[in-house]
Parts: C-alpha cells; sequence; structure tokens
C-alpha cells in the first residue's frame, strides 16, 4: 500500500455506499452549502472592489493624484520651472498648471462654485473630463473669449445651457466711487460635462487659465496638478518634490484630501468579509454534524481497527480526512462559480434587467447605472484559505471523539 493507512481509509470511507443513506445526504448538503458560502462571498467582495475602483477612478479623474502650490494665498512663483521639475521625475505622467477660486454663478437661478481655470491643451494629461463631455469641448476654452464649461448638475442648477450667458462674481474687490465691490464678469456657456459624482457635477466649472488669472488679479497659477502612473505612490512622489522644490512649494496628494472617503470604504469591504465568514461558519456546522453521525454509525468499524492496532491518532486522521475532503470539494465548487459569477456578473445583471424590467441602478438616482465587479485573486485565495480552515477545525472534534471509542463497548452488542 502506497498511501499512508488514515488516508486509504478515509477515502474509501468517502467512496463505499453507506448503509445509511441519510449521512450521504448530509454530506452533500455540507458540500452545497459551503460552495454557496463561498460562491457568495467571493461576489459580493468582487461587487465591492468594483465599486471601490469606479469611485476612485472618477474622483481622481477629477481632481489628480497630486497638487504643487504655493504658499497659501499667492501664486506658484516660477511655475514654468516647477512643471520641469516634476516632469523629470519618473512616476509623474502629466503635470498641467491651473487656478482654483470660489465665485458666485447667476443665470436663471444663482449658485455657488468651485472654478478652475485650465489650460485645455495640458488638462488632458493630468485628468478625464475631456473624455466626459455632454456638450461641447474643453478647447472651446480659448484665451480671452471668456467661455465656461459647466458640471451637469450645476447647469441644472443655475438653469443654463450651452450658448446661455451667465455671470460670474468673485470675492475679489476692486476700488468704485461707490466703495468696494466684487469683481463681476460674464461668461458664455460653450460645454458642459458629467463625471457621475456629485461633488463635481454639482459644484466644478471651468474657464480658461489666462481669463481665471486676470479676472482674479494673479500672475501665474495657484498649483499644479499631477498624474502619476501609480496613484499609490503619491506619498513617495510628494516626498521626493519637496526636497527637490524647495521650502515655497508645498505637495499635496489625493490621499490628504480624500483619506476619509477611501478608509471608510476600506473599513466596510473588511466588515463584510468578516460578517460573511460567517455564513461559511454556519455552513460548516452541518459538516460537524454529519461527522458526528458518520462517527456513531462506524463505532463497529473503528473498534475492530482499534482492536487489529490503530492508534487514536490514526482514528482521528481519518476522519479529518472525511471532513477536509467535503470542505475541499465545497471549496473547489465555490470558487470556480463565484470567479465565473463575478466575473459575467454585469452582463448578467444586463440579461435580468432586459427580461424583468427592472432596473437595479437608475441612472436618475444612482451616479453608477451598471452594477461593477472586480475580481481579485488576493480575495479568492483568502476566502479558500479560510473556508479550509473552518473545515479543518470542524473535523478535530467528531475525530477526537472517534479517537475516544473503547473497542469493548462498541463490539458488546454486535
Amino acid at each position: 500500500m502506497f498511501r499512508p493507512l488514515e488516508l486509504f481509509i478515509g477515502l474509501r470511507y468517502t467512496r463505499a455506499k453507506r448503509r445509511n443513506q441519510f449521512i450521504s445526504f448530509i454530506s452533500t448538503v455540507s458540500i452545497v452549502c459551503i460552495a454557496i458560502s463561498v460562491t457568495a462571498l467571493i461576489t459580493v467582495m468582487s461587487v465591492m472592489n468594483g465599486f471601490d475602483n469606479e469611485l476612485r477612478t472618477r474622483i481622481l479623474g477629477a481632481i489628480s493624484h497630486a497638487t504643487v502650490s504655493g504658499l497659501p494665498g499667492e501664486s506658484v512663483q516660477n511655475w514654468p520651472r516647477a512643471v520641469q521639475i516634476t516632469d523629470a521625475n519618473k512616476h509623474v505622467l502629466g503635470a498641467a498648471p491651473y487656478v482654483e477660486m470660489q465665485a458666485f454663478l447667476q443665470a436663471r437661478r444663482p449658485s455657488g462654485a468651485l472654478v478652475r481655470g485650465i489650460e485645455p491643451s495640458e488638462e488632458p494629461k493630468v485628468s478625464d473630463i475631456g473624455t466626459h463631455m455632454v456638450e461641447g469641448r474643453l478647447t472651446d476654452l480659448t484665451p480671452s473669449s471668456w467661455n465656461i464649461v459647466l458640471g451637469r448638475e450645476l447647469a441644472m442648477t443655475l438653469g443654463a445651457s450651452v450658448g446661455d450667458k451667465i455671470t460670474m462674481a468673485v470675492p475679489e474687490l476692486r476700488a468704485t466711487p461707490m466703495g468696494s465691490v466684487p469683481r463681476v464678469r460674464g461668461f458664455k456657456v460653450v460645454g458642459i460635462f458629467e463625471l457621475g459624482m456629485q461633488e463635481f457635477d454639482a459644484n466644478l466649472a471651468l474657464i480658461n487659465m489666462s481669463d481665471a488669472e486676470r479676472l482674479n488679479s494673479m500672475t501665474g497659477p495657484t498649483g499644479i496638478r499631477l498624474r502619476l502612473d501609480d496613484m499609490f505612490n503619491a506619498g513617495l512622489v510628494a516626498h521626493q518634490l519637496a526636497d527637490q522644490l524647495g521650502q515655497v512649494y508645498r505637495v499635496d496628494t489625493w490621499m490628504d484630501s480624500h483619506a476619509n472617503f477611501f478608509s471608510a470604504i476600506s473599513m466596510e469591504k473588511k466588515v463584510m468579509f468578516i460578517i460573511l465568514s460567517l455564513i461559511i461558519l454556519v455552513a460548516v456546522i452541518n459538516l460537524i454534524s454529519m461527522l458526528m453521525m458518520l462517527v456513531t454509525d462506524k463505532q463497529a468499524d473503528i473498534a475492530i481497527l482499534r482492536t487489529l492496532g490503530s492508534t487514536p491518532r490514526s482514528i482521528m486522521g481519518m476522519f479529518m480526512v472525511q471532513g477536509v475532503l467535503v470542505g475541499v470539494v465545497g471549496i473547489g465548487f465555490g470558487v470556480g462559480l463565484g470567479s465565473l459569477l463575478s466575473w459575467k456578473l454585469p452582463v448578467i445583471v444586463k440579461w435580468i434587467e432586459s427580461v424583468t424590467g427592472v432596473t437595479f441602478l437608475s441612472p436618475d438616482v444612482y451616479y453608477i447605472s451598471e452594477l461593477p465587479s472586480k475580481l481579485l485573486a488576493s480575495d479568492v485565495g483568502w476566502v479558500a484559505l479560510i473556508t479550509f480552515l473552518f473545515s479543518l477545525l470542524a473535523t478535530l472534534y467528531p475525530a477526537w471523539r472517534a479517537s475516544r471509542t473503547q473497542p469493548a463497548q462498541a463490539l458488546r452488542y454486535e
């Protein structure tokens, strides 16, 4: 015999037709429960990964990965040199200057907004706004044209559309015979964008950077926006650029401005993993019940093996093989089904919507109209490992009870 005794007998018990078919039924139920639990956990984790990735993409598509700015209230000194230094960093894919200010907009209705002055030719290097234009183009923001591009929600709030005129007032005061009054300027709406994030669609407006400088009485940009090859390198790049640029510059990252938001998403994912792991624990309880009934059914066999010289440790190993095999089969089916479901989930949801006529994520209510899913090998590995450990622990008590069987008592009524 080329296999260990415990493994040989454990597998033989698994393959053999048992006299008590109910035990076989419970064993099948245990496999199904474990498979369903693993499938559910992998699918939920993939959906949460999809939402996390979608939110990161949309938010970082508008705010940039890192920002170089001057002292508070001042423009960036010698900004062409700063752009040259940032472009030289191997992790920086693009750099673009900008002017940012708070303003009051008036069309049919009034609204406050964050107005950002950009260079249309440089903006695609650091943001994705140009690819989310509903109407118009960013290239229409030419110098001295006094054109403006609005977020879709902001345009609806103002009651403005492409071609309309709006009035902008900035907190830059100028002296007049009537006293100090805010600087006011008229703009023409030439475009509307929709990023799918309330924070930007309802509060952001874009104009040409030279127009923003003139309107705000500035001689340079308020900062330089950067796009990196890996957004998680933002902290490292910030330290490198801070050392190279000097003390008159400040380098901030997306982690500084949205750290709490992404930390909350990460914490929610961990909590969901823990909660759904309890479903696996419940499924494993069926495995314990199956093994306990199997031990009771095999009392005579255990007694015979003990009289032939099998040790309690050997008896434990035989029944642990049973439990681990059920767990491994359940994990295998669950990983396969969960991975397939996570991979095809967007297609499945669309098919269900077309058949039932029910829209799960309505574009009128949610900014993400499709159910995102992102399958990660690390999540699959953790789910499989946790389930295997639960299955292994579930076999310990029934196997220990089997090893404590006394041959004389078990064979008394045989």
